[in-house]
């Protein structure tokens, strides 16, 4: 939630960043978060101003009382009562332009970085880097959905026949290469000194608000009404949330974490041939790094967790590009983010396989997450995140990829893992 402080203080700039993300009735709602806040700071003082008179009379009919001058306290009395109801009003103004104040700061998404460009889709985003060997497979390669039927190893009939569209079963040597997966990118992520956790897959509607999830995705996520809880569309969510109302002190910062979990997202409106396979699912599995950081060192750590992921798709030895988005493909929440893309073989496009943003304060305003700095003040951290990696297409890009015409090579670095160098 960007700050109601520097939406009043820096009005220009924040227009001018809604507007690299071509946020529909910018000056309106901005304009509204500004005479909100104005009504709100003047009925906080009104009402401060009307306690401090309550409490002051109350001092002096205590005094009336003691030294026998009933008549007076009798007087001073009356006008507490409409000092009651004065204050009682006031409140129930406070409360109604606070609750206007919030609901109008949850439609906001975050600023963009000043580096973040103009644009209005993902073909505006910049490429910043490429890097890897595009194998040629020859006339006869196949996608990783016929490769997955093929070897018998992902079954997405059986899927839908339990669940439905977009649950696959993962098989045998499928299996073990999904699970060989994870084990892989945690071990690489906690030897890069973040520290592993296991967090529940449901979180409570504070969670979802915290992180940025809700309301901008309430659509995306499955939800238990009866039990008012969400299932997870990132370890993102949960690991954040971790340290949600939390007061740091300074030397306890930086906190790197890292987890797995399945996640779940409904993706209305997703269909046609992009959605083949593993492209796109309702459940899939994910390695995420999140990070809590300075202010003043959050953007050298982005640039860090970009060169963590690169060194895991070198290892890999799979081709790849990074992305610097532009401002209309930049995700509500975040400040700055590099997409990493695959590129698929036997598709012949790219195919999303890892975010990295910087969030800046926008998260850690919702969570109240914040920390006491050397001057013993207050200050909101930065909360960064990435995957690292997500699966699904990872694992499609390696079938693809690593193909051949007696089966499908297992990458080096993964076999001591899956215990076959082939399927």
């Amino acid at each position: 939630m960007v700050q109601v402080n520097f939406i009043r203080e820096n009005k220009e700039t924040v227009l001018n960043g809604l507007a690299k993300r071509n946020f529909a009735n910018a000056p309106s709602i901005i304009e509204k978060v500004i005479i909100a806040d104005e009504n709100r700071r003047t009925t906080q003082v009104l009402l401060d101003n009307t306690l401090a008179e309550s409490n002051k009379i109350s001092r002096e009919i205590g005094a009336f009382f003691k030294s026998g001058e009933v008549q007076k306290a009798a007087i001073l009395k009356e006008k507490t009562v409409l000092l009651k109801e004065q204050t009682k009003d006031l409140s129930d103004k406070l409360t109604a332009y606070t609750d206007e104040l919030e609901s109008l700061l949850y439609l906001i998404p975050n600023i963009p970085h000043e580096s973040v460009k103009s644009g209005k889709s993902a073909e505006e985003n910049e490429e910043v880097f490429r890097d890897g060997v595009i194998p040629d497979l020859g006339e006869n390669a196949l996608p990783h959905w016929e490769l997955a039927k093929k070897y018998d190893i992902i079954d997405f009939d059986l899927g839908a026949k339990i669940t439905g569209a977009g649950f696959p079963v993962y098989k045998g040597k499928g299996a073990k290469l999904q699970r060989a997966l994870i084990s892989y990118f945690l071990d690489k992520n906690t030897a890069a000194g973040y520290q592993e956790v296991q967090v529940p897959h449901l979180v409570n509607e504070a969670s979802g608000f915290g992180t940025g999830q809700l309301p901008d995705k309430d659509g995306q996520m499955y939800h238990s009404a009866e039990d008012n809880l969400y299932l997870i569309p990132t370890a993102e969510v949960p690991i954040t949330n971790l340290f949600r109302g939390n007061l740091l002190q300074e030397s306890e910062l930086p906190i790197a974490m890292t987890g797995y979990t399945p996640c779940f997202r409904r993706e209305a409106g997703s269909y046609g041939a992009h959605v083949r396979g593993l492209n796109r699912l309702h459940q899939f599995d994910k390695v995420e790094i999140v990070r809590i950081e300075h202010p003043s060192t959050s953007y050298e750590v982005l640039e860090n967790m970009v060169e963590h992921v690169k060194s895991i798709l070198k290892e890999l030895k799979l081709p790849y590009r990074i992305l610097r988005l532009c401002g209309g493909d930049t995700g509500f929440t975040s400040a700055l983010t590099y997409d990493f893309e695959l590129y698929s073989t036997a598709q012949e496009r790219w195919l999303e396989i890892s975010s990295v943003s910087n969030f800046e304060t926008f998260q850690a305003n919702r969570l109240k997450l914040r920390f006491k700095n050397k001057e013993g003040k207050n200050e909101l951290v930065h909360t960064l995140n990435g995957s690292s990696l997500a699966l699904p297409r990872v694992l499609a890009g390696i079938l693809e990829n690593y193909q051949t015409a007696g089966g499908i090579n297992i990458p080096e670095v993964l076999i001591p893992y899956t215990g076959f160098d082939k399927i």
